[in-house]
């Protein structure tokens, strides 16, 4: 019999230090986003969640649901097997196609998650590259540290956006005969800045590094078609492997990568994270594949998705909140103490029916604890007012 000993042990130590976390029950209303119900201990609530990465609704868009009830009615509920035992769908083939003409690249290969298309696609490219030496931002995604670290190669880390850094890195690894592989996010989610990509790109031309973007919380959101940072900087070109999502501004659930199609076959048949789980519900990439189609042709939502968020720093900055320099949608609040930013949330969801969640180590490092919201094209000015006096009340 297991003792619980060290686990109770582990629960009390989160608790005392401020970093447990709470996992809030609430329902999404189909029609009536952002708000939600939630289900607190003494009663149910109607709340606003500005803390969604469903940035621009399109989880609860007509097209979308129209889209998954059409294959669910042909289909039934799920994909009946792994990609390569019958789990292949047309649905599957489309979105695939769509996603590499979305990204300007030859093919394009979907996984269950992002986080399993970052981790499983760096450890296939340790197979199949013998001597690469990955070269990761500091602030990368905990799917690329892992996914680094299982692949059991050499890796160096640079301190974000220094460029200096990271090109004596480059140096050093091509004076040992390595290949250099550089990895680094376009929108960095917890601070909402933007990575050098151009200066990026340029310095790994200069060493001949294959260049890795994760564009998860820029795809759907910048770009004429809404294809990320890269394509709004006119770089598609320059980035040899894309990561994105369907999880956030396409609405649904999934992760993928993009790039040239011999890559990809090669991945494909290496990748244990792909090959052995049952591939995505055709359900959800029908569903994908309708909220990147209305995306590329509608430029609206994210238009008004970004007048959101300039509004919403704007009269944050007005009030005398302690915005962080955010460049992107993401509207980080400094607390700095993990308590602090838990009590914060909580008195935000329970006295005002305001949802954001805390921000701990170890998403953000200590003494930088925030509050993340995310506004959305749905958030009225209302909103957008009483978020600013609770906030105001509080700090």
């Amino acid at each position: 019999m297991i003792d619980i000993t060290p686990f109770e042990t582990t629960i009390n130590n989160l608790k005392k230090a401020g970093k447990y976390r709470v996992f809030n029950d609430i329902l999404r209303e189909n029609g009536q986003f952002p708000y939600a119900l939630w289900y607190g201990e003494y009663g149910v609530k109607t709340i606003v969640n500005w803390c969604s990465n469903d940035y621009l609704g399109m989880g609860q868009n007509k097209i979308v649901l129209d889209a998954m009830r059409t294959a669910l009615d042909k289909t039934g509920a799920g994909a009946g097997g792994t990609r390569n035992i019958s789990g292949t769908t047309h649905y599957h083939i489309i979105l695939e196609h769509e996603l590499a003409s979305l990204h300007k690249k030859p093919a394009a290969l979907l996984y269950s998650s992002a986080y399993v298309a970052n981790e499983w696609t760096i450890i296939a490219l340790s197979k199949i590259i013998p001597n690469i030496h990955f070269i990761s931002d500091q602030k990368n995604h905990n799917s690329i540290i892992v996914g680094i670290s299982y692949s059991r190669k050499p890796k160096t880390i640079f301190q974000n956006n220094n460029l200096k850094e990271l090109e004596q890195i480059f140096q050093t690894v091509k004076a040992n005969n390595e290949i250099p592989c550089i990895i680094f996010e376009s929108v960095y989610s917890m601070d909402g800045d933007v990575s050098r990509i151009q200066e990026i790109c340029d310095l790994a031309d200069k060493y001949q590094a294959i260049t890795y973007i994760d564009e998860v919380h820029a795809v759907g959101l910048y770009g004429k078609e809404g294809a990320g940072k890269l394509e709004e900087l006119g770089l598609q070109d320059r980035v040899d492997i894309v990561n994105g999502t369907l999880g956030k501004a396409f609405g649904v659930q999934g992760g993928y990568i993009a790039t040239d199609a011999t890559v990809i076959d090669a991945i494909r048949s290496i990748a244990a994270g792909f090959i052995f789980t049952t591939s995505l519900s055709p359900i959800t990439c029908a569903g994908a594949f309708s909220a990147i189609k209305y995306l590329r042709k509608n430029p609206e939502l994210r238009e008004k998705h970004q007048e959101r968020a300039t509004l919403l720093k704007n009269k944050l900055k007005a009030a005398g909140v302690n915005i962080m320099p955010s460049t992107t949608h993401i509207v980080p609040v400094l607390i700095g103490n993990a308590e602090k930013a838990k009590s914060i949330s909580d008195q935000l969801l329970t006295d005002y029916g305001i949802y954001v969640q805390a921000i701990n180590y170890p998403t953000v490092a200590i003494g930088t604890e925030r509050l993340r919201f995310a506004p959305t094209p749905y958030h009225t000015n209302q909103m957008i007012d009483d978020l600013v006096d609770a906030l105001t009340d509080l700090l």
